[in-house]
């Protein structure tokens, strides 16, 4: 039986839909940081005159000049900056720990403890917002940074217990039984051998919680008053007012928002991209 391929021209027209699509996509996708840094670009006076163009005729940086020094918006990272790293960090921990403990060990009411985990994600979050509120007011952890910490962590451990549990599934027993016969304890096997194995399911799981808790509003919103604790998703909304929205510094205030972002991804990218390609090959 002989088996006839693609002919080269069906070859090139079928790599051009290919390609095409995905040029599409792209392009589709960036359309929108496109947009943005158009308007943080472009001067008030030509933002409603000069109609839409694909870039403006004339540039500036005042509305950058003002979101930097003529606004508390630095401070505003620097909160972003402080509640996402934070939360990040506790998730993983958490996380880390106990999704090791769901993958290896069978123990009394573990299905009871698996169904409230994912009890929690299930109802919308403007329903618990205020008996949290109710609940944290006596403690004194509204208005605070730590306070969004907290509840960011106690939102995002339940998704990040069974990504990690997937990610410990996935590592053979044997190692660790072979490192205990070895003399190692349990705990020497998980830091010496299965640890760095899961490095780069700790970079999927910071990657996602730190995005969470980067772009949080609603609970931001809720639960800070004081200027000095806002996190950059609520001053955003500093430049709406009744009388209208000052487009070009608030989207300069968002070009300026990606930064961190990007620099946080860029320092995980290498772990991230394992992480979440580990599922794609069975070894």
């Amino acid at each position: 039986m002989t088996v006839i391929g693609h002919s080269p021209a069906r070859r090139f027209f079928l790599s051009l839909g290919h390609y095409g699509a995905i040029g599409a996509y792209v392009l589709f996708a960036l359309f929108p940081l496109f947009w943005l840094l158009k308007i943080a670009f472009t001067p008030d006076d030509l933002l409603y005159t000069e109609g839409i163009t694909f870039w403006p005729s004339e540039t500036t940086l005042a509305n950058f000049d003002f979101v930097l020094w003529g606004s508390n918006f630095p401070r505003y990272f620097l909160n972003s900056v402080i509640v996402s790293l934070g939360t990040a960090f506790f998730v993983t921990l958490i996380a880390a720990s106990a999704g090791y403990a769901f993958s290896r060990f069978d123990f009394r009411f573990k299905p009871v403890v698996v169904f409230v985990m994912l009890l929690t994600q299930m109802f919308p979050l403007v329903m618990v917002i205020a008996p949290i509120y109710r609940l944290m007011a006596p403690l004194g952890l509204t208005d605070s940074l730590t306070g969004l910490i907290i509840i960011y962590t106690a939102f995002n451990v339940p998704f990040a217990t069974f990504l990690m549990q997937s990610f410990f599934d996935g590592i053979p027993k044997d190692l660790e039984e072979a490192a205990m016969m070895d003399g190692c304890t349990r705990l020497m096997a998980l830091r010496k051998v299965i640890f760095p194995l899961t490095l780069p399911g700790m970079g999927a799981t910071l990657g996602f919680v730190f995005t969470a808790a980067w772009s949080e509003l609603l609970f931001a919103l809720m639960l800070i008053n004081s200027d000095s604790q806002k996190t950059f998703a609520v001053g955003l909304l500093t430049f709406v007012s009744k009388f209208g929205v000052d487009w070009g510094q608030m989207m300069a205030a968002a070009v300026l928002a990606l930064i961190p972002a990007c620099i946080f991804f860029a320092l995980i990218q290498r772990y991230l991209v394992q992480g979440l390609t580990a599922g794609a090959v069975k070894g």
